[in-house]
């Protein structure tokens, strides 16, 4: 071992490494090296996750994103009313019977796109839905019995009219032979169909008070090409705003509620979300439809499709909640009690006024006194009713995502018409739906994997490696060093101390000598 030791000192004495002053030099530059990756690798990885998830034209995060590589589903289920007649008649509570899944497969893509000079890029959203009967329970033919949405929001509306206009309009209804429950198709339910009240407003109602449309449809026009242009943020400019809608058709604000902080759009469409996600990260999602933002909290960890690891962010109880539960709600209820009951949310105001309330489907997480309203609907169940996107945390991108929202109709009575002089005060479901995506493909999850596992042990690696070669070759390098030296030092005395010893052997030979004679 000893003699090992030696060698290796030899040799590092020799040759390139003669200079032991250069083996220290060079050991301190790894070990400031595995310093640097200890504390700066990460920084550097995010910088390169910024770069390349920011919609820059060319990359292929734009390329996903102008086009996702998914198939995202819809799946409807509508409230059938079995007993209408008695309903309205005996005042008997509603039997409903759940019919679907009715399953749609979507396409989505952004039409017209123009990168703006200040970061942003503006689009248009285009959406298709097919039907798939082999996925679906039923047909688009199957017909139902539901409320007459439009009837009974012009009713409702007409509660605080005059009376005469109550009185003209219940004879209106009479000779049109409009009545308070329909019997159409599920496809004419969702796409559209005529309905004689729409008709006559479209010819009576004053120009600019007129509605977008002729038919009603729950989901009208939305198999298209949407209108509505959106300004979002690109992340070029700053990772932090990635994803977030700067404007909706030219405004920065919602016009309906009471305050500014209920009126923002700073929210994304729920596909990205800015990067660097944490657990105490609140995500905010917009939709038109929900006519506000949807804030989202980390619920728990989860593992997605090929096994990638994600965040699940879920609305809370309070979102939804009562005024009396959460005081911060009283800004949508911008027309003063009686607001939205606990568990539902008034979208009135961006429903041309139609009483639609929304919630979770079967009132999950809402008062429990709404479901006992109507007969045959199950007791809400988190895995089948709650609204969750998983998120990978460090690209902010959505794994896998389940939009699950109720319409329902808030019924009013109105003695003065006949034709709803029997409907109680009631908030009557109508359908709830779920839209998302299952999982991301393989090619995508592959990088996710590759960009967010493969750094934390490469930087792992790359520091033992530096410290341990760093620390080894110091060690070496100053052994040989006080080798050299004790070795230096040992010369020297023996070169002392064998000149002495001559020395005092001549002084002792001339001595001898001097005595001799």
């Amino acid at each position: 071992m000893h003699g090992n030791r030696n060698k290796l000192c030899a040799k590092l004495s020799s040759a390139f490494l003669r200079k032991w002053w250069f083996v220290i030099a060079f050991a301190l530059c790894l070990l400031l090296c595995g310093i640097l990756v200890t504390f700066g690798f990460t920084a550097i990885v995010k910088l390169v996750i910024d770069h390349q998830v920011a919609l820059r034209p060319g990359a292929q995060s734009f390329g996903w994103w102008s086009k996702p590589p998914v198939e995202p589903m819809m799946k409807i289920y509508v409230y059938n009313v079995t007993n209408a007649d008695e309903f309205l008649n005996n005042g008997t509570k509603p039997i409903l019977d759940e019919l679907g899944p009715y399953v749609y497969v979507e396409s989505w893509e952004k039409v017209d796109i123009v990168h703006n000079e200040n970061g942003t890029i503006s689009f248009n959203q285009k959406k298709t839905f097919i039907f798939n009967e082999e996925l679906s329970n039923g047909s688009e033919d199957d017909v139902v019995i539901v409320p007459n949405i439009p009837m009974l929001s012009a009713t409702s509306q007409s509660k605080h009219a005059a009376r005469f206009l109550r009185l003209a309009m219940a004879s209106i209804m009479d000779i049109l032979k409009i009545k308070p429950f329909v019997e159409v198709s599920v496809g004419q339910l969702l796409w559209g169909y005529e309905d004689p009240l729409l008709k006559l407003a479209k010819d009576v109602v004053p120009k600019e008070q007129k509605l977008p449309y002729e038919e009603f449809g729950v989901l009208y026009g939305k198999n298209s090409t949407s209108p509505d242009r959106v300004t979002i943020f690109s992340g070029v400019n700053d990772i932090k705003q990635f994803g977030i809608i700067d404007k909706y058709n030219g405004v920065s604000y919602l016009p309906h509620w009471s305050t500014p902080a209920c009126n923002h759009l700073n929210g994304t469409d729920g596909s990205i979300f800015p990067p660097h996600i944490t657990k105490n990260t609140t995500l905010h999602l917009y939709d038109k439809d929900l006519c506000r933002l949807m804030p989202l909290s980390f619920e728990k960890e989860v593992t997605t499709r090929n096994n990638v690891p994600g965040y699940r962010f879920t609305p809370s109880e309070k979102v939804f909640a009562s005024v009396e539960k959460n005081p911060d709600n009283v800004c949508f209820c911008p027309h003063g009690p009686p607001c939205a009951p606990h568990g539902m949310f008034n979208v009135s105001a961006c429903q041309y006024d139609s009483p639609i309330l929304l919630s979770f489907p079967h009132f999950y997480m809402g008062d429990p006194t709404l479901r006992l309203q109507v007969e045959g609907m199950t007791p809400p169940e988190k895995e089948k009713h709650q609204f969750f996107i998983d998120v990978q945390p460090e690209m902010g991108t959505s794994l896998r995502a389940r939009a699950r929202v109720q319409i329902n109709l808030a019924v009013s009575q109105v003695i003065d018409i006949k034709q709803v002089a029997n409907f109680p005060d009631i908030i009557f479901p109508i359908l709830w739906f779920e839209e998302g995506i299952d999982g991301l493909p393989e090619e995508i999850t592959s990088l996710m994997l590759l960009a967010t596992q493969v750094p934390p042990k490469a930087r792992s690696t790359l520091m033992l490696v530096l410290f341990i070669v760093g620390a080894l070759l110091l060690l070496i390098a100053v052994t040989c060093l006080v080798r050299r030296s004790h070795r230096q030092s040992t010369l020297h005395l023996a070169s002392n101390y064998l000149a002495t010893s001559a020395v005092d052997q001549a002084k002792k030979k001339a001595q001898s000598e001097h005595k001799r004679y």
